[in-house]
Formats: structure tokens, sequence, C-alpha cells
């Protein structure tokens, strides 16, 4: 009798966690926890910033995490992660989604992907004349050497573009900076978000050029496989709206200003509603 009590109190348990699984990733769990959990990352501006007085943070991705707190009627709850990390982060649900996450396959095969958020554009940042209005496939070459940060969105972009050029791969952003100011490099592969900070940051690095034909690629949130029908596609509503009404490209136009960069400062015809 004891063993029969025992593997029913175990069922039970089986049952309710399985249960647990069911159900998470929903606007009631959301709404019952009251807060809405989203990784963040320490110097990654302009996505977040963390005020190191005060402990706030800031950047556009904290932004839009507000905006769909507020719709949620909860708060925002921060868990410093990195970019690494953010995707093992959403799949283990120790948060409830990521944003500023770039679409791949490899990717899709642990978290689902909402609409897009906004499009960026991948460009390189050099001081040399020479790289300006040229085509990928001119850049395609053994004379250029570029810098990148291993294993990002723009690394796929050499892989895929630049076969043929000399392209050294380093752990940071920063070594991949370094590696150009000091002329290891003749350019550094990026985003167009990423390259107009890098430009006013480190002057020294040139500009923002920005071969042909024009590679986008958009941002999205990463969600739970687990979440369900009704969070997913209310996530997504928000994507999309939030980028057709020109909302997104506001925040993030906000969160550059402090980089002194603006919309004037975009190469004519470029913004980031796609």
């Amino acid at each position: 009798m004891k063993f029969f009590t025992k593997m029913c109190g175990v069922a039970v348990m089986a049952l309710s966690m399985m249960g647990t699984v069911a159900s998470a990733g929903t606007i009631e769990d959301i709404r019952a926890r009251g807060v809405l959990r989203v990784p963040a990352i320490l110097n990654e501006v302009p996505y977040f910033n963390k005020d190191p007085r005060t402990g706030e943070w800031q950047g556009f991705v904290i932004d839009m995490a507000n905006d769909i707190a507020k719709t949620l009627d909860v708060k925002v709850e921060i868990v410093e992660s990195s970019w690494s990390n953010a995707i093992l982060d959403v799949q283990s649900g120790k948060v409830d989604l990521a944003f500023a996450v770039t679409a791949t396959p490899a990717r899709a095969m642990s978290v689902s992907f909402s609409d897009p958020t906004y499009y960026n554009s991948f460009i390189i940042v050099s001081s040399k004349d020479e790289l300006a209005n040229k085509t990928w496939g001119e850049l395609n070459d053994p004379k250029y050497t570029f810098a990148v940060d291993l294993g990002s969105a723009q690394d796929l972009i050499t892989q895929q573009y630049l076969p043929k050029a000399n392209i050294l791969r380093f752990k940071t952003r920063d070594e991949a900076i370094v590696a150009v100011t000091t002329g290891k490099a003749d350019g550094l592969v990026n985003t167009m978000l990423n390259g107009l900070v890098i430009s006013k940051k480190a002057p020294g690095i040139g500009s923002v050029r920005v071969p042909t034909p024009v590679l986008s690629t958009p941002s999205v949130i990463a969600l739970n496989y687990g979440a369900d029908d009704v969070f997913s596609s209310f996530v997504s509503a928000w994507a999309e709206y939030n980028r057709r009404i020109g909302n997104n490209q506001t925040w993030i136009v906000k969160s550059l200003e402090p980089s002194g960069i603006s919309l004037d400062d975009m190469p004519v015809g470029f913004g980031f509603g796609g």
C-alpha cells in the first residue's frame, strides 16, 4: 500500500510538472508573476546601458521591453546575460523573451522567432576612401583585410560574401576595432547600428561604407518553443505594429542620441523600418 501511495504521489508530481511546462510562456503566467523577464547585456550601447551609480538600465531594448510590459500591465525584470547566453536563457525559461536577435537556421532549432522589430544592414567601417562605393564582389579580394568579431552575424556575412578576402576574427568587437585603428585591417565588418556608434566612439577607425547590394537582416524577438500561441501572436503583432508606425525606429534613434548620432548620420535612403 505504501508503495502504491508513493507511486501515486510521483505520478501527481509528474503531471503537475507537465502542466507547468505546457503553460510556460503564457500571458497568464507573466501577469501572475507581475514581471516580464528580459536578458540585458552590460556596456552594449545603444541596446543596453546600465548606470553604475543608480543601477538603472537604459537603451532601446529596454524601451521596447517596457512598452510590452506596459501593455501586459506588469513590470520589467532585467536578467544580466550576454549575447551568447541570451538564447540559452530563453530556451531554459530563465527569461520570457530576448530582443535584438538575428534569426538563423541554427538558432531556430533552439527558439522560435517573432516578426521583425527592425532591420539592420551590414556595412564596413573604414578610413580608406578606396572602399567607398564598392560591391561585395569587388571587396571579395585577397588584397583586402577585414576584421570581425568571431561567431557574430557579421562573421557569417564575411564567410558568405568575402571568402577570398583576408578575414581576421577576434573574440570581442573591441579587439576587432583595435585591429582596424592600428592598421592591421582595412576595415571592420559590422551592422549599420553598431557601425554608427563605433565610428563616433573611435573616430580614427573611419566612417560607415555601404557595399552593394545592400544586405539587410531582420532583428527579431526570441521566444521559448513552450510559449503558447496567444503569447507568440501577441509578441509578433507588437513587433509588426511598432515597426510599421515607426515607434521602434524612434526608440533606436533616441538611444543613439547620447552618442551624438541622429538620422542625419545615416546614409541616404536608410532607416531601420525595412
